[in-house]
């Protein structure tokens, strides 16, 4: 399939019509994958999809624990006052 890349403001833009945009399920927001002299259009159903399910599933796991302490031993909070 060819498509035509249009102006849009300053910028150019690649429109796809309607009948791509429900086959593929693509809704306000895309990834784009660049590869070996290709880009690869994939919709993205949702940023966070799944992530209760995940965050459950680490507290089960006991694998929860923060990657870094909140406070470092080194920090002086008197220079904050």
């Amino acid at each position: 399939m060819e498509a035509s890349i249009i102006k849009i403001g300053n910028s150019r833009g690649l429109r796809l019509n309607k009948t791509i945009l429900e086959k593929y399920h693509i809704k306000d927001k895309v990834e784009l994958i660049l590869e070996k002299e290709q880009i690869i259009i994939r919709p993205i159903e949702s940023p966070r999809k799944n992530w209760e399910e995940k965050f459950k599933e680490m507290v089960n796991n006991n694998d929860d624990e923060p990657l870094m302490n909140a406070v470092f031993e080194d920090e002086n909070f008197d220079e904050w006052n």
